[in-house]
């Protein structure tokens, strides 16, 4: 044994003083080695919509119901079971309704209570005692564990429960414990949940999808275009809070900049009611705005977004030539219309505009913002700075977050690896250095982290730059097109001029060599490994199949967000991979969180397999067990230093 090995047994004798104490530890983990791998949860660009992804989360993408019916059968009917998964999907609420009807309540509790723990036994299978141990909530943990596993052959069942029912009724504590009850389930359904990108923009409520996700006991995200840029946003860059607000405004949604975040918009309103007070606004109507708006919101929502799409042209000129290495001057368009004729050349061809009101564009000096518009965007680049809940939320991305992540053989990240049309790794130029494949995606990441904790401010400048170009750089993994066409989509009709090219990435993806280069690249073996990825929504409506390269790549953007549902034709995908393989579960929109308590209307989901396994998956076979089992090897090597004198035994003192 040399020194090096001697110090780090010591070491670790220190948590295991005895023989008997690493035995134990040995004989535990070689137990969890040989349990059933947990379920894992995929799911990509939630784009703000709370209320479905929230449900999901509670269904378990429908594993739930199953469970009830695995553990019920014929013995309760369809509506016993639909009200049980409402109950356990949103138990205040429900338990709150249910009870309203019923005189006794002691009833209630003493046929619920049974059902719940039944459901809890089934999802607590694949795990040790030890582990659901640490899953129960703390108030209530010793009685759901004495409730789980009591042996109740030796005396009455009816009896013991109705002890139970009385204690919990007679204290007032029945729904905190049906509710204790009801997360214990949601828990255990889920061992780990992988999020593959953009929980921001579009949709109404991304920081309660934050807020959700914090809770979460367990999680990793794989940042989005969507996501980065309010990362940016968050530092300041000017880029970023302009596609932010404007987005916002586009969506009708700037209740989450005012509301989810107390960023104070007021300024900007006066500013774009006043600059654009007499200006139509031309093709700057709001994108699937909310019925409930009135006239006058919807007003002042469209002068906004015309206001902070002219600050945003003109902030992302001084971008593109502080970093001419981004390779955007073509994206330098306000120099490129003339203002008498109003055309635009573009790409180098000459476009019609179809608005030509331009009152706060100096045509000598296009990019230079106005004292109105330099105010504005140094009040909001103040406000996202200054607010604690958006920093608190940008903290949670970086700590749980990256560009990508292995895991369990599997490749995740939001969008692609850029690739060239032959299918070779794209390189592209990152402040010099020209990197592909994993190395670009580790080198960007590096410079995500530079821009929020460098000591140097110029290199902290550079980093959040970069995070504006992984919003829309052509050589951004997290983007993966052409080009950004906002200038286009706002002021040229022509479709030819807003054809955003994805990269070959997307059209190479049924070819088994290209990807077997992008395994390899990644440290993965082409023949096992599979990508998970979101970003390009899948048309199903259409008839295209989410699963590609003979099953290697799952893209499972499949429209949560309710602009997109159109052109999905469902409301989102979630995938799930458990002992027994890969399951894709495609899900049909939700009417509302109140419909499903009171009307006990779940999501209903398709659920299709995508893989199954010939020989049950356990942990043994994953990342986890992989150092579980390298675990146990130096508790093995502990034992023999302490059988053969090595190292002595820390007796007690």
């Amino acid at each position: 044994m040399d020194a090096a090995e001697k110090r780090y047994l010591e070491l670790l004798s220190r948590s295991f003083p005895t023989v008997a104490k690493a035995s134990a530890e040995v004989i535990n983990l070689s137990a969890i080695l040989n349990l059933p791998k947990g379920t894992e949860f995929f799911a990509s660009d939630i784009h703000g919509e709370y209320e479905a992804f929230s449900h999901i989360l509670r269904n378990g993408s429908g594993s739930i119901r199953l469970k009830i019916d695995d553990v019920f059968g014929d013995e309760l009917s369809k509506e016993e079971k639909r009200t049980l998964a409402t109950l356990i999907y949103y138990p205040r609420e429900k338990s709150r309704l249910e009870l309203s009807k019923v005189s006794d309540v002691a009833a209630w509790y003493g046929k619920m209570l049974p059902r719940l723990i039944a459901v809890c036994k089934r999802a607590a299978r694949k795990y040790t005692r030890s582990r659901v141990r640490k899953a129960l909530p703390e108030d209530f943990a010793y009685i759901i564990e004495e409730l789980m596993y009591a042996d109740t052959r030796n005396f009455d069942k009816e009896a013991y429960y109705a002890a139970i029912v009385d204690a919990v009724v007679r204290t007032g504590r029945g729904p905190a414990f049906v509710e204790a009850l009801c997360g214990l389930i949601q828990r255990l359904a889920i061992e780990r949940l992988h999020i593959i990108g953009d929980i921001y923009d579009r949709g109404p409520h991304p920081d309660a999808i934050m807020e959700t996700l914090i809770d979460h006991h367990s999680v990793d995200i794989q940042w989005g275009n969507h996501d980065i840029v309010w990362m940016g946003a968050s530092l300041g860059q000017r880029g970023c809070i302009a596609h932010v607000v404007r987005n916002c405004a586009r969506y009708g949604n700037l209740s989450i900049l005012e509301d989810a975040y107390g960023i104070n918009i007021l300024p900007l309103a006066r500013f774009a009611l006043d600059a654009y007070k007499d200006d139509p606004c031309v093709g700057f109507a709001l994108k699937g705005h909310p019925d409930t708006m009135s006239e006058a919101e919807i007003l002042m929502n469209v002068k906004i977004q015309k206001a902070m799409a002219i600050i945003q042209f003109k902030v992302e000129g001084a971008l593109i030539d502080e970093n001419p290495a981004f390779g955007l001057q073509s994206r330098k368009l306000l120099d490129k219309i003339d203002y008498e004729r109003g055309t635009v050349v573009c790409d180098g061809v000459e476009y019609e505009l179809t608005d030509k009101m331009f009152p706060t564009i100096d045509p000598c000096d296009p990019y230079k913002l106005t004292p109105g518009e330099q105010d504005v965007m140094d009040r909001l680049v103040s406000a996202f700075t200054g607010c604690e809940k958006l920093q608190r939320h940008m903290r949670f991305f970086l700590k749980t977050g990256s560009l990508y992540k292995i895991d369990n053989g599997n490749l995740l990240f939001h969008a692609c690896v850029p690739l060239n049309a032959d299918g070779s790794l794209k390189e592209v130029d990152v402040f010099g250095k020209k990197l592909k494949g994993r190395a670009l995606y580790d080198e960007m990441e590096r410079w995500v982290r530079i821009a929020f904790f460098d000591e140097d401010a110029e290199m902290r400048k550079r980093g959040a730059d970069m995070l504006w170009y992984l919003w829309l750089g052509e050589g951004s993994p997290l983007f993966a097109k052409s080009k950004m066409a906002t200038f286009e989509l706002y002021l040229i009709a022509d479709k030819a001029a807003r054809k955003e090219v994805k990269n070959p990435f997307y059209t190479l993806l049924d070819n088994e060599d290209v990807f077997a280069g992008i395994f390899r690249d990644f440290g993965l073996d082409p023949e096992t490994s599979h990508i998970i990825c979101g970003h390009v929504p899948v048309k199903v409506k259409d008839g295209e199949d989410p699963v590609k390269c003979n099953g290697k790549v799952i893209m499972i953007d499949g429209g949560f967000s309710k602009a997109y549902q159109p052109t999905t034709g469902i409301a989102g995908y979630t995938l799930i991979s458990n002992s027994h393989g890969f399951v894709l579960a495609a899900h049909e929109p939700l009417e509302s969180a109140q419909a499903a308590v009171e009307r006990e209307l779940d999501i209903h989901s398709s659920r299709r397999v995508v893989e199954r396994v010939g020989v049950r998956t356990l942990v043994a076979d994953t990342d986890t067990g992989a150092k579980l089992k390298a675990h146990v090897a130096d508790l093995e090597r502990l034992l023999e230093a302490y059988r053969h004198g090595d190292i002595p035994e820390r007796k007690k003192s």
